[in-house]
């Protein structure tokens, strides 16, 4: 790919392109850099390899998670401005890189190279290519910008879903020794499955850059009458800056909003296995075995993946303001009955759990189309990239709080369902916090916002719009190509998890 087309001027849509190719494209990036959720696949196995602590390689992780937060905010503009493809290929290339940088650690025994591999160069990766496919397809989607947005972040849950499976069949070829019981290999089968994962991401990312476009000036779907907007509450025609949109009391309100529902969210999450065990423990020993634990994780990675795209979809029939009503009040009833109530029954357990793991990931794909919603389409990429370090703050503060209070009860394996009690309440404060954080966000005053272009239309705009917006089964074969490589890769993944998870039945 000539470095020259990356250009934005070169990405901008012809005559005869048509929309659903872009969804594909975010997929694309979205469901490589979705691996970061399945690094306990190989946990075990850098342990055993550099003679560490679980904290030790732990910190490999939220390296990651820490620079997605901080390389969203710090590139968000950039990303803007530069067009999608420039960051999607960006974003390839740190992604991949990281995993390379990451395997020659692993096999030259360096902890730090895969600090500074998968950690730090990986996770700026990570921030780039999650923010980059974000403003282009709400341009795509002025009408349903909850379904595109969902469709896309949908890809990073399924990242995990995808290599979690994945990952343990490449560690049994490179290691014929590999123990799928404890999930230890050598660390030349992890630096093998790090290798292949960068080259293969590098490849699927590329193509995601090589697919993207951005709408022509004045192009708008066929039908589709932006005045429309202006009857509903909370949905502005205006443009607000990324540094405008920091000044505002909205962007920080809707800052707590996303704090405290990925803060409880994670809450389930970081303890889904040995929190199923201790709710069903019969003294020293749980009815819930292991195989049906790691089930339950399956599960709650299925409800993370739907509710992703269901409820951000959901939102542009309802509105983003009361869909965080529901994720955030139903929310807080969820957490109080597992609380009291979520010994009762294994199935009312899980089932409760799943869906506040998907109103937690609802949360995360809404929120886009939220920004959008108050402060317009001009650089919500960018405002969004300052928006995640909310999931930063969150991703330290979530485990913080479960462990400190699970750790003040005693020691794991000995736990039981009264144990968690206090933990599970504290979540429910912390989602009463977002509930009326949500509820004090009103329109962005009119100060904020950005100087009015001419919005007339000209009659060759309205030309150009016509010829763009090209119906589903005249888009050719290209269309259905992009969707097959996203789509087989999916379906395989959802196809791993439902078999895991039927061993929770």
């Amino acid at each position: 790919m000539s470095l020259d087309l990356l250009d934005r001027r070169h990405t901008i849509a012809k005559p005869g392109f048509n929309r659903w190719l872009i969804p594909p494209a975010a997929l694309a990036v979205h469901l490589c850099i979705g691996q970061a959720y399945a690094t306990s696949v190989y946990k075990a196995s850098l342990v055993k390899n550099f003679d560490a602590s679980l904290t030790q390689i732990g910190i490999i992780f939220s390296i990651a998670i820490v620079m997605l937060g901080l390389s969203a905010a710090v590139f968000g503009t950039w990303v803007d401005t530069g067009g999608p493809r420039r960051a999607m290929f960006t974003a390839a290339l740190f992604w991949s890189g990281g995993f390379l940088i990451g395997s020659l650690g692993i096999a030259t025994d360096q902890l730090w190279l895969v600090y500074l591999g998968y950690g730090f160069i990986g996770g700026i990766g990570l921030g780039i290519g999650y923010i980059s496919p974000v403003s282009t397809l709400i341009k795509w989607f002025p009408d349903r910008p909850g379904l595109a947005t969902g469709m896309a972040i949908m890809g990073f849950g399924g990242g995990a879903m995808i290599a979690s499976p994945l990952s343990a069949k490449l560690l049994g070829i490179y290691d014929d020794s590999f123990d799928t019981a404890t999930g230890v290999a050598s660390g030349s089968a992890v630096a093998k499955l790090f290798v292949t994962l960068g080259l293969v991401y590098l490849v699927l990312m590329l193509f995601g850059a090589w697919l993207i476009r951005v709408p022509a000036e004045g192009w708008k779907p066929q039908g589709f009458d932006p005045s429309t907007i202006k009857s509903k509450a909370l949905v502005t025609t205006e443009n607000v800056s990324a540094a405008n949109a920091i000044k505002t009391p909205q962007f920080w309100l809707l800052w707590t909003v996303l704090f405290c529902n990925v803060t409880a969210g994670i809450g389930i999450l970081e303890q889904a296995a040995p929190m199923i065990q201790d709710f069903f423990r019969e003294g020293e020993k749980s009815t819930v075995s292991a195989a049906s634990a790691a089930g339950f994780v399956g599960l709650l990675s299925l409800f993370n993946l739907s509710g992703r795209f269901a409820w951000s979809s959901t939102s542009d029939l309802v509105g983003r303001k009361n869909i965080y009503v529901g994720y955030l009040g139903v929310g807080m009833v969820l957490y109080a009955f597992l609380a009291f109530q979520g010994s009762s029954s294994t199935i009312l357990f899980a089932l409760v759990a799943g869906v506040i793991i998907s109103f937690y990931g609802g949360g995360f794909a809404t929120v886009p189309a939220y920004l959008r919603d108050l402060f317009g389409t001009f650089q919500v990429g960018a405002i969004h990239g300052r928006l995640l370090t909310a999931w930063a703050a969150a991703g330290v503060a979530g485990p913080l709080i479960i462990n400190g209070f699970l750790d003040a009860q005693g020691e794991p394996g000995q736990l039981n369902a009264g144990d968690y009690r206090a933990a599970l309440l504290t979540m429910v404060c912390i989602l009463a916090v977002g509930f009326v954080a949500n509820l004090l966000i009103r329109p962005v005053a009119s100060k904020f916002h950005e100087e009015k272009k001419d919005a007339t239309e000209t009659p060759a705009q309205e030309a150009a719009s016509a010829e763009h917006d090209v119906a589903v089964d005249k888009a050719g074969p290209l269309l259905v190509i992009a969707w097959i490589i996203v789509a087989v890769p999916l379906a395989y993944g959802i196809y791993e998890t439902v078999v895991k998870a039927a061993d929770l039945f």
